[in-house]
């Protein structure tokens, strides 16, 4: 179900540094997971033929920057941080531009408005190790961060891979680490938030299911798909690490789907989140 609230937001904003010290007690009364979409920009321009289509296959081409954060009754989980850094922006909070990315929003004014900060996160994880969705890594280093073992490696490679900025996420070097060997994991341990592996587009990009009480099961799909069209023609962009294990992920994704019944969401779709509510509402 999705919670729309009707606290005006600069009331939120003025009292967000009492709400923190609450985060903990109000997860506590949870009695099921709730997650928290924040706005994180736009892509423009980017041409549908790095997907494998021609422009006219596709009904919307530009895409939209999101990242979740997952209240659950045991604890909290950030999945993905952005693709434009927080401190990228001026004082005056105007919008920014950084090549095809285009972000008029923080992050962490978004979280706190939620009425949480990066120290109340437990748990940490990004679908891939790409630069429009590790923006604010570093400032969930002090989380525990959950990585595959070939993602680790890459990042932290000699050489880069392209479309990476290592500089988003050096803090998490160091960080206290789960690291899975092309592994789920249950994250708080009953089944209803689970990172899921799904290789191929990087070598260790995963995938993150949450069963909702409300709204029923859903997958936030990282960019296993990028267009909604992908999944009706199985076209698989250029760039992918490794195109058969894309093909596999995406097999074992739909077989699950198909088994529980989860709505897909495609992190930058823009058709998908369009009917859903940004924080501080969220959706249970």
């Amino acid at each position: 179900m999705i919670r729309r609230l009707s606290i005006p937001v600069a009331f939120l904003f003025a009292v967000v540094a009492l709400t923190h010290p609450l985060a903990q007690a109000r997860r506590q009364t949870l009695r099921s997971p709730r997650i928290y979409i924040f706005d994180g920009g736009r892509i423009e321009g980017l041409d549908t033929k790095l997907f494998g289509f021609a422009r006219e296959e596709v009904k919307e081409p530009n895409f939209r920057l999101t990242s979740y954060l997952i209240v659950h009754p045991r604890g909290t989980l950030m999945f993905d941080s952005g693709g434009i850094p927080d401190s990228s922006f001026a004082r005056d909070g105007t919008a920014v531009k950084e090549g095809v990315m285009t972000a008029t929003r923080q992050l962490t004014p978004q979280l706190a408005a939620a009425g949480y900060k990066p120290s109340d996160v437990q748990w940490f994880a990004l679908s891939h190790y790409h630069s429009d969705h590790t923006a604010n890594a570093n400032d969930f280093a002090g989380a525990t961060w959950i990585v595959q073992k070939a993602e680790r490696e890459a990042m932290f490679a000699e050489k880069p891979a392209s479309i990476m900025q290592p500089a988003h996420f050096s803090a998490l070097k160091n960080a206290k680490t789960k690291l899975l060997d092309n592994e789920d994991f249950d994250v708080f341990g009953d089944g209803t938030v689970v990172i899921m592996s799904t290789p191929g587009h990087t070598p260790g990009h995963q995938v993150l299911f949450v069963r909702l009480a409300q709204t029923g099961p859903v997958l936030l799909a990282g960019d296993l798909y990028h267009y909604p069209e992908e999944r009706t023609t199985g076209k698989v962009p250029t760039f992918e690490f490794n195109v058969e294990q894309s093909r596999a992920s995406r097999q074992k994704v739909e077989a699950f789907i198909k088994q529980t019944g989860a709505k897909l969401w495609i992190e930058h779709d823009i058709a998908t989140h369009a009917p859903l509510p940004f924080a501080p509402a969220f959706v249970d």
